[in-house]
């Protein structure tokens, strides 16, 4: 391999020659072997947004010239077409501020942009970097990066889901099932009402995830190296927050607190709650299509799942619920992946939290996680979901629980009784209470009916 050589404050640096990045960028790949795990790509593009919006309030401010910001705007519009994605090779396992993955941003926009304009144009410490420190780059890059993705990957998977049971819950209206609490059978319920608590989950999961985006939303940037925006023009953090907006759609704020947002990641510690909250639902919705399709024939039947591929090696046309497996491993992940951003979010010490990288790799999991899962699920498993209505309907009629319509007419120790008498000598719940000589066949009628049984008394 052929190399070039760079300088920093250290010293002289062997780089690839055909690399964009310089000194410290490559100083990093040679202390910190450690993993696989790399910055995520959607982190890199914030950092681009950042480095184009800082450009152009820096050059409003007269730190920079206008060649120069138009040099950094060029080269981070290519970053963001993913155009120079090969250039960004940094290990999450580095340095807890995250400073060498802000140097490696701003030495591939130096470097590209100086080999465009033939001539040393751009530093990326003076230039790129200019008005700012790692210290409130990388927080304001993980805050932009997790609102990006938040609402135009996350939010709109689950909208999709949200959708599709509403379909269900409108093709399935009027059929009445048997309920279920502590895995016993209950009273019964329409099919479209436990079905439209699955899509209150997740609605309510969107509502969350809303809720936690405010304080998303509110930038580092501006805080520099303590908090104190040191070498920052006055007003720089809601300055390059508003040029932020403008470029992104999404409305960033300055923090109001600098002092936190450099060593407090509570923000991201709650969205990562409200993370863990939908995988929590997730998990509920996943597991009762499994349980409910559980069979064909020796469970309980009362769905159909897609058969989207064969479920076994060894049992020729078995049908298992992939994706509901697929999806409760997701959620589990996203559970682990909260502790560690919980764990991390509590190591801020004195003007710094150095646990950042962690944070930004797991939140960047947590979102594509769940995004591609819930639309995985959703295409492969929800869409394809049908009712067995005479498997619900056998169901229904051999249910015991059936007996508390009894309750008002003839009392709880009755109806638990007939309830017991029937189990006891495998009856339906009809013959336990003739044969009790509690009601006669006439009243059971006229009391026992489901219909009556999905709603409140009038």
């Amino acid at each position: 391999m052929e190399y070039r050589i760079e300088h920093d404050v250290l010293g002289e640096v062997n780089v690839p020659k055909d690399a964009c990045w310089m000194s410290q960028t490559q100083r990093s790949l040679e202390n910190f072997k450690i993993g696989t795990e790399k910055m995520p790509p959607v982190l890199i593009d914030a950092f681009a947004y950042l480095k184009m919006a800082c450009a152009i309030v820096n050059e409003k401010e007269h730190k920079i010239t206008c060649e120069q910001k138009d040099a950094i705007l060029e080269v981070g519009k290519m970053i963001v077409d993913r155009k120079l994605a090969d250039q960004f090779p940094l290990a999450i396992w580095q340095t807890g501020s995250g400073t060498q993955t802000n140097m490696n941003v701003n030495e591939v926009i130096t470097h590209v942009a100086n080999v465009k304009a033939n001539k040393n144009l751009l530093h990326p410490n003076d230039s790129v970097n200019c008005s700012q420190s790692s210290n409130d780059t990388f927080p304001s890059a993980l805050h932009i990066m997790t609102a990006i993705e938040a609402k135009t990957l996350l939010i709109p998977a689950i909208e999709e889901c949200i959708e599709t049971l509403k379909q269900l819950e409108e093709v399935n209206r009027g059929i009445i099932k048997i309920g279920r609490t502590h895995l016993q059978d209950a009273t019964p319920l329409y099919v479209s009402d436990e079905l439209s608590g699955w899509r209150s989950m997740l609605e309510h999961s969107i509502e969350h995830i809303r809720a936690a985006l405010p304080a998303i939303c509110e930038l580092a940037i501006g805080a520099t190296a303590v908090g104190s925006g040191l070498n920052a023009p006055e007003n720089y953090g809601p300055n390059v927050c508003a040029v932020l907006s403008d470029m992104t759609g999404i409305d960033f704020v300055s923090d109001p607190n600098f002092f936190h947002a450099l060593t407090s990641k509570d923000a991201c510690a709650f969205f990562s709650g409200a993370l863990k909250g939908l995988a929590a639902n997730a998990m509920k919705i996943a597991n009762d299509v499994r349980w409910l399709a559980s069979g064909p024939r020796c469970g309980i039947g009362e769905l159909e799942i897609p058969a989207n591929e064969p479920g076994s090696s060894i049992m020729p046309g078995k049908v298992n619920p992939t994706q509901s497996e697929a999806l409760t491993m997701v959620a589990i992940q996203v559970m682990a992946n909260d502790s560690a951003i919980g764990f991390a979010a509590s190591q801020g010490n004195f003007e710094l939290n150095v646990f950042m990288p962690l944070i930004a790799y797991n939140l960047d999991q947590s979102i594509h996680l769940l995004a591609d899962a819930l639309r995985s699920f959703n295409q492969n498993c929800l869409k394809g979901v049908k009712v067995n209505k005479q498997k619900t309907k056998e169901n229904l009629e051999h249910s015991l629980m059936l007996v508390t319509s009894l309750n008002p007419v003839i009392g709880y120790e009755n109806a638990g009784k007939a309830a017991r008498y029937a189990f006891e000598h495998n009856l339906l719940l009809k013959d336990a209470v003739l044969e009790l000589n509690l009601l006669s066949a006439e009243q059971f009628d006229e009391l026992v009916v489901p219909e009556k049984m999905v709603k409140p008394l009038k």
